[in-house]
C-alpha cells in the first residue's frame, strides 16, 4: 500500500478539520497544501505563484475565523487555489479553468466559502464592508476579512474603500497580502510607501528587536499603545502620527511574514479577539514562495501553462502565427520610432498588452499608471490635450472599469486619445469576468468615437497606423488574445480611410455576410458551407463598427435578399448600429432581411474560445443555422456536421 505523501491534508475535508490541529500540524497541512497547489496547476494551468504566496496565509485565515460564517473576501482572487483546496473542492481541482470545471477565481456560485465572486481588482475591502453591515444590521453573517494585494491596494477603489471604512469604524479586517510583485512590479508611491514600511523592521543592529516591540505595541489594548507611542516619540525626538492605514482610522499590525505559520496565527488570534474596530494587518509574502522555478522567474510563474513539476518548464503549443498583441507591440514600436510624439499608457500590464516591447527602446515614453484605469484614460487624455499621441492599451473588460472618464474626459473633448483593445471577445480559461463582450456597444454609443476592429494581424497593423495619423477625435480598435491566422504582415501598415470596408469574396444575391473582427474567417468556413446549400454569399469585412460604411451597406442591401452581421461582441453592439443605421436609411422596406450573430444575452462560462463560441453560437456553424433559417430552411447544425464528417 502507497504511502500518502499528504496525510494531514487527507485529513481536511474542510476548515473546521482545521480549527482541531494544533499548531505544529498546521505548519505541516502548509507545507502539503503548497505541494498539492504545485501538482494541480502542472495539470492545468492557472495562476501559480500568487497562490503558493498565500499558502500560510489561507490555513492561518481558515484555522482561526469561523468560515463560512465569517465572509473571506479574496480580492482579484486568482490566489485563492489554497482556499479552494481547503474548501471541500479538492477532489475537483483537475477540472480548473476548464469547461464545466471550477473557476479560476472565487465566484459564489461554486461553493458557499466565496461570498463574493471577483476576477477583477481592488473590490476586496467594499464587499467586506458591506458584510460587515450587514452584520451590524442583525443578518447572519459573523466577522468579515478582506485579503488585498499591494498591486491591487494601488487602485483608487481600494482607497475609497479605506476611507469609508475608516470613517464608519465598524470592527472589520484587511489583511495587505505585500509580495511587492503583481503580474509587474508594482508602480507608484503606495508601493514605495509599503516597502518602506517593511523596511523598517530589518533596518539598523536593534532592527529585530525594534520590530518585535512594535508588533507587541500593536496588540497591546489601545491606551497602552497611545502611551507607547508616545513614550518612544519623546525618546527618539521623531514626531510619528502614525501609518497612513492609521490616519485612515484602521489600527495598523505590521509587518509580519506571511509564511511565519506561528506569527500569523498568534496575530489574527490576538486581533479577532481584541478588535473593535477596522485592522489592517500588513503582511509580507513572497510569491511563489516553495517552489524554486517560480521564485526565480521574472513574473513568479504568475501564469502558467501545464508544467514539468520537477523542471517547471511549460509546455507551450508552438505557434504558427504570431500573437496579436506581440504584433501590436512591435506595430507600435514601429511607430514610436518614426513619430516622437507616439506615448503609451497601461495599466499594469506592459507584458499582457504588448507596450513592454516599446518601453525597452523608448522606456521614457511608456507610462505604467497602476491598476488605475480611471487614472490612466484622463492621464491620456491630458497627454492628448498637450499635443501628444497617447495609446492606452487596456483589456477590454478592464476598460470598463475607465468608462466614465472615456465619456467625460476623452468623448466629450473630442481628444485623440488611441485605445488599444486586447482581449476583445471571448478569452477561454479566465471565462466571464475577462471576456471582452461590450466595448463595441459602449464605445459606439459615443459622439465622436471612431472604432475599428481587426480582421487578422496585418489588419491591425494597418489600425494602428490609421490611430497615429487620426487626430480629429477619439479613436478604438479591438483585437483578440492568441495567434493571428498568418497572413503575410507588411513592411508598414496602411492608413486606412476612415468608415470604409471591403468586400472579400462576391456572391450572387442570396446572402451577405458582414462581419467585423476576427470571426472574418468563420464568415469565410460558413460562405463555403452555405454553398452545398445552395446558396450564394457575399463576404464582407466591416472595419469600422463606426463610423459605418453605409456606401457598402446599402449595395449589398439592394443586392442581396439577407444581410446577415457578425460580430464577437454582446446584443446591442455592431449588428444593432447596423439594424438602426439601416432602418434610419429605409434600407429594410423592400424586403431585404437582416440577423444578427452575436454573443447572446447570457455570459458564456469558461471553456476554451472554440468551445466558448460554439455555446454561443457564434461560429461558421452557428452563422450557417442563421443564414437558414433566414431563408426558412430551419435544420439542425449537428445533422449538417454529420453529414459534411
Amino acid at each position: 500500500m502507497t504511502r500518502s505523501l499528504t496525510p494531514m491534508l487527507d485529513r481536511v475535508a474542510g476548515p473546521a478539520d482545521l480549527r482541531g490541529l494544533s499548531d505544529p500540524d498546521l505548519k505541516t497541512l502548509a507545507d502539503e497544501l503548497r505541494q498539492e497547489v504545485v501538482g494541480a496547476v502542472s495539470q492545468t494551468g492557472g495562476h501559480l505563484g500568487s497562490s503558493l504566496g498565500v499558502v500560510e496565509l489561507s490555513v492561518a485565515i481558515h484555522a482561526v475565523f469561523d468560515t463560512p460564517r465569517d465572509k473571506l473576501v479574496w480580492d482579484v482572487g486568482h490566489q485563492c487555489y489554497p482556499h479552494k483546496i481547503l474548501t471541500g473542492r479538492r477532489d475537483r481541482m483537475g477540472t480548473l479553468r476548464q469547461g464545466g470545471g471550477i473557476s479560476g477565481f472565487t465566484k459564489r456560485s461554486e461553493s458557499e466559502y466565496d461570498p463574493f465572486g471577483a476576477a477583477h481588482s481592488s473590490t476586496s475591502i467594499s464587499a467586506a464592508l458591506g458584510f460587515t453591515v450587514g452584520r451590524d444590521m442583525g443578518l447572519p453573517t459573523g466577522d468579515a476579512v478582506a485579503v488585498i494585494g499591494d498591486g491591487s491596494i494601488s487602485a483608487g477603489m481600494a482607497y475609497e474603500a479605506l476611507n469609508n471604512a475608516g470613517a464608519e469604524g465598524r470592527r472589520m479586517f484587511v489583511i495587505l497580502n505585500d509580495n511587492e510583485m503583481s503580474i509587474a512590479p508594482p508602480v507608484g508611491a503606495m508601493s514605495s510607501y509599503l516597502s518602506s514600511l517593511s523596511d523598517l523592521s530589518r533596518k539598523g543592529p536593534f532592527g529585530g528587536l525594534v520590530a518585535m516591540a512594535e508588533g507587541m505595541e500593536q496588540l497591546a489594548p489601545k491606551p497602552v499603545r497611545e502611551g507607547a507611542r508616545r513614550a518612544r516619540e519623546m525618546v527618539t525626538g521623531l514626531e510619528s502620527r502614525g501609518t497612513f492605514f492609521e490616519e485612515l482610522g484602521f489600527d495598523y499590525i505590521g509587518p509580519i511574514d506571511g509564511h511565519d505559520m506561528g506569527q500569523l496565527l498568534s496575530v489574527l488570534r490576538a486581533a479577532k479577539t481584541r478588535a473593535t474596530g477596522p485592522v489592517l494587518i500588513h503582511c509580507c509574502t513572497v510569491k511563489g514562495k516553495g517552489y524554486a522555478p517560480a521564485e526565480g522567474s521574472a513574473d513568479k510563474y504568475h501564469g502558467v501553462s501545464k508544467f514539468d513539476v520537477g523542471t517547471g518548464v511549460q509546455a507551450k503549443a508552438r505557434a504558427n502565427a504570431p500573437s496579436y498583441t506581440g504584433v501590436f507591440g512591435d506595430t507600435l514600436t514601429d511607430e514610436a520610432a518614426r513619430d516622437p510624439r507616439v506615448v503609451a499608457i497601461t495599466a499594469a500590464m506592459p507584458g499582457g498588452t504588448g507596450v513592454d516591447r516599446m518601453a525597452k527602446r523608448f522606456p521614457g515614453r511608456v507610462f505604467d499608471v497602476g491598476i488605475a484605469e480611471q487614472h490612466g484614460v484622463t492621464f491620456a487624455a491630458g497627454m492628448a490635450a498637450a499635443g501628444l499621441k497617447p495609446f492606452c492599451a487596456i483589456y477590454s473588460t478592464f476598460l470598463q472599469r475607465g468608462y466614465d472618464q472615456v465619456v467625460h474626459d476623452v468623448a466629450l473633448q473630442g481628444l485623440p486619445v488611441r485605445f488599444a483593445i486586447d482581449r476583445a471577445g471571448l478569452v477561454g480559461a479566465d471565462g466571464a469576468t475577462h471576456a471582452g463582450a461590450f466595448d463595441i456597444g459602449y464605445l459606439g454609443a459615443l459622439p465622436g468615437m471612431t472604432v475599428m476592429a481587426a480582421a487578422d494581424e496585418a489588419e491591425l497593423m494597418h489600425m494602428v497606423a490609421t490611430a497615429v495619423a487620426h487626430d480629429s477625435g477619439p479613436i478604438a480598435f479591438r483585437y483578440p488574445r492568441g495567434n493571428g491566422t498568418g497572413v503575410t504582415l507588411p513592411e508598414r501598415g496602411e492608413v486606412l480611410e476612415i468608415g470604409k470596408g471591403r468586400v472579400i469574396r462576391e456572391g450572387q444575391g442570396d446572402v451577405a455576410l458582414l462581419s467585423l473582427g476576427t470571426v472574418l474567417s468563420d464568415c469565410e468556413a460558413a460562405a463555403t458551407m452555405l454553398e452545398a446549400e445552395g446558396l450564394s454569399a457575399t463576404v464582407a469585412d466591416a472595419r469600422f463598427a463606426k463610423p459605418l460604411d453605409m456606401e457598402l451597406i446599402a449595395r449589398l442591401a439592394q443586392t442581396h435578399a439577407a444581410i446577415i452581421t457578425v460580430e464577437q461582441g454582446a446584443e446591442g453592439g455592431f449588428g444593432a448600429m447596423v439594424l438602426q443605421a439601416m432602418a434610419g436609411e429605409g434600407l429594410l422596406d423592400h424586403g431585404c432581411k437582416l440577423r444578427t450573430v452575436c454573443l447572446p444575452d447570457r455570459f458564456i462560462d469558461q471553456a476554451s474560445p472554440a468551445e466558448m463560441y460554439r455555446d454561443a453560437g457564434v461560429d461558421a456553424e452557428g452563422i450557417l443555422s442563421t443564414v437558414l433559417r433566414a431563408f426558412g430552411r430551419d435544420r439542425k447544425i449537428v445533422d449538417l456536421a454529420s453529414q459534411r464528417g
